[in-house]
């Protein structure tokens, strides 16, 4: 008992500053700019709304403070005003139009019960019933329940001791609990819904970013991959040769000897620690372990790539423009799979289309142009998800390129790719 106590005492006492944090330190929430997750675009239209609503309702509550029979004093005009512009400031700062609502509010309950006749219903009339559970309503739209509970509470309570001196009426009372009841319930679940909608749209932005992310560092392995195959081939080479060279001259000098096994000895070391540092990469793809020995596809290859695409149902023509010749193996690889990739996103996006495949071959560099025309089934998309373009843009990075791609008039799409030679012939 004396634990449970002692429980009770400490949150007795800090219940003053709880009460004090939450209505009226805390911030409430910010309103979302325009265009952003959950920003409320029919905020003029609610503005307009609001301002039709206290202007109704103030006209309403003019009678309720004025005796039968007697004219309008002045004060009651100011009152109903400030109880107008009290609501319409609570679209951006609901928490003090709140508090100035609840002040406005006991003094409209104490003018009320001295200008009722006796006999007459309980002073919290229905106009100040509504003022109030609009008050309560923009509050509840801005801060998290429990304090729009408390809110609640204490316009009950507010309410109850301004009309204290009066005969209450219990319907009366059961209907002014029931609407601000009503108001908070409506505005929290308004707010849970801004909410959620706001942590769904950007979970989806992180989920978006994340699967980019994924198939860009997949495709950096891809290519990782592919690298390692073809550096490994080269270094393999180096190393044969390096080996067989000495048995190719006569009577070759031990200074040659030495430089030779000193050759092979660093290929076979790179070759390993090559094998060693990527070699891990190939244990993570099953259909790379499947392919560990088949060598690596060249341009060679291209009319064979374009063959499987028109079987698929896909017209594609190809040209080739300048003096075909061998290119450095990872511009060789970095072409095909970028024309690969490229002629996968028209069977993907843009079904029905025609596609054409442009290789130009020049003194400096390479060019691959893909392009496609519109699809010819309707409402899909040319341009696709992107994330093909992606490894398009690493693979000609990794070269030191360039990559251009977009929609074309027609509605199709095109994809150009510059690969560089000079840098490494």
């Amino acid at each position: 008992m004396t634990g449970a106590g002692g429980r009770i005492t400490a949150a007795l006492r800090g219940l003053p500053r709880m009460l004090r944090e939450d209505l009226w330190t805390a911030p409430v929430d910010p309103v979302p700019p325009m265009g952003a997750p959950g920003s409320p675009v029919w905020r003029p239209a609610f503005g307009m709304l609001l301002t039709l609503v206290v202007t109704v309702l103030g006209v309403w509550h003019v009678p309720d403070l004025v005796p039968h029979g007697a004219a309008v004093p002045e004060y009651v005009v100011l009152l109903v005003v400030s109880q107008a512009l009290a609501l319409l400031t609570g679209m951006w700062h609901p928490l003090y139009a709140w508090w100035a609502s609840l002040a406005l509010m006991v003094v409209s309950v104490r003018i009320t019960a001295s200008a009722m006749t006796p006999g007459e219903l309980f002073p919290w009339t229905g106009p100040e019933i509504a003022l109030q559970g609009t008050a309560l309503f923009l509050l509840a739209l801005r801060v998290r329940p429990r304090r729009a509970g408390l809110a609640l509470v204490l316009s009950l309570l507010a309410g109850l001791s301004a009309g204290s001196t009066t005969r209450p009426q219990h319907y009366s009372l059961y209907v002014a609990a029931l609407v601000l009841f009503t108001a908070v319930v409506i505005g929290a679940a308004l707010r849970a819904l801004r909410v959620a909608r706001t942590e769904l749209v950007e979970q989806s932005e992180l989920t978006e970013e994340e699967r980019a992310r994924r198939t860009l560092l997949e495709e950096r392995n891809r290519i990782a991959r592919e690298l390692h195959d073809v550096v490994a081939h080269h270094m393999s080479v180096i190393s044969i040769q390096a080996q067989v060279a000495p048995h190719l001259v006569e009577n070759p000098s031990d200074e040659l000897r030495e430089n030779l096994t000193g050759i092979r000895e660093n290929a076979v070391e790179a070759l390993a620690e090559l094998r060693r540092v990527l070699g891990v990469l190939r244990s993570e793809d099953a259909v790379a372990d499947g392919l560990r020995h088949a060598p690596q596809p060249t341009l060679e290859r291209l009319d064979e790539l374009i063959g499987k695409v028109r079987s698929a149902g896909i017209t594609v023509t190809a040209e080739t423009t300048g003096r075909r010749r061998p290119l450095p193996p990872g511009v060789e690889l970095s072409a095909f799979r970028i024309v690969q990739e490229a002629l996968s996103n028209v069977l993907r996006h843009a079904p029905g289309a025609r596609a054409r495949v442009q290789v130009g071959y020049h003194s400096a560099a390479v060019t691959v142009r893909v392009t496609n025309t519109a699809p010819a089934s309707p409402g899909r998309s040319t341009g696709g998800g992107g994330h093909g373009l992606l490894g398009m843009r690493e693979r000609t990075a990794m070269l030191g390129g360039d990559l251009t791609h977009g929609p074309t008039p027609g509605g199709g799409f095109e994809v150009v790719a510059t690969l560089p030679l000079e840098e490494l012939s």
